[in-house]
């Protein structure tokens, strides 16, 4: 790999678990961040900016994981990072940086790996496949992974038709998945079990058949919403004030503390107010977003 030459990947933010698709479903959003590498001699690794160096560890082993992935010998470079995608608000932001630098390498690296093997690359470095699919790929994922081992097996995508809008609204509390994972129990009750299947199970459907208007009060989670949701103040209220002000169905976005909510455009502002309000009414100033579905995953652009 050259010095001198930079490239820019643009990836998208997504929301995971989608209610009861713990560590499966993960579905890109218009919401964007933007990674620049820009090789130089030896084998430094270094941000751009001192803002930008928050991501170090996560940029150092992205590099590493590509690097074993293709057998290629390290390569220094200097990196940025810019965007819409808040870190730690659920919206998978930690995936734009692992991606963004695995996908730029590859790019550098004359393209050697395909988007399954990204993708495959991104899960073991995040941990799950959820957000690593969906930033990848794009659209509505439904990714496998091998019960034994935990390595990526592969995504069933569907692409989302723009008419439906996803109303994300995310209160000024950082939650780390890491610290998130520590509050879910070590074993859940078997009818609880049952009927997140049923859940994840019904909302996959109806999304991969478009009947949108099916997912009405769809979304029951028994598997980290109960465990999740009482430490974000205003999240549940806010998801009941959205599917009050019209919308379809809504749940935590991966860890949180982003709340989201699936309508339809005609209903989104009404829906966001209500959601913002119940925030406000928790003590908690939010932000937020009317998107729709990112259906082409990462771009080098």
């Amino acid at each position: 790999m050259s010095t001198g030459s930079s490239i820019t990947v643009r990836v998208p933010g997504s929301t995971s678990n989608c209610g009861a698709g713990f560590d499966t479903l993960g579905l890109a959003l218009t919401v964007y961040n933007e990674v620049i590498v820009e090789p130089v001699a030896g084998t430094e690794i270094a941000a751009r900016t001192e803002s930008d160096r928050a991501a170090q560890n996560m940029v150092e082993a992205a590099a590493a994981g590509f690097h074993a992935a293709t057998a290629t010998p390290a390569q220094g470079f200097v990196y940025a990072i810019t965007g819409d995608v808040p870190a730690a608000r659920g919206l998978g932001s930690s995936v734009t940086v692992l991606a963004g630098i695995v996908a730029a390498l590859n790019a550098l690296h004359g393209s050697p790996l395909s988007r399954h093997r990204l993708t495959a690359i991104v899960t073991a470095l995040e941990g799950h496949p959820d957000n690593a699919a969906a930033g990848v790929l794009g659209g509505f994922c439904v990714a496998r992974c091998d019960p034994a081992t935990g390595a990526y097996l592969d995504t069933v995508r569907v692409a989302v038709p723009a008419e439906v809008a996803f109303v994300v609204v995310s209160p000024a509390v950082e939650v780390l998945t890491k610290q998130s994972r520590g509050v879910l129990p070590a074993t859940l009750p078997y009818f609880d079990a049952v009927r997140s299947i049923n859940s994840a199970t019904f909302l996959a459907a109806a999304i991969a058949t478009g009947e949108f208007a099916k997912l009405r009060h769809a979304v029951g989670d028994f598997m980290h919403e109960p465990y999740r949701l009482p430490g974000i103040p205003g999240g549940r209220p806010a998801i009941s004030a959205g599917i009050a002000a019209g919308a379809y169905t809504g749940w935590l976005s991966g860890s949180g503390s982003s709340v989201l909510c699936v309508t339809d455009h005609s209903t989104a502002a009404e829906v966001a107010a209500a959601m913002s309000r119940a925030f406000a009414e928790a003590g908690l100033r939010s932000e937020a977003r009317i998107l729709q579905a990112d259906n082409d995953g990462l771009q080098v652009v």
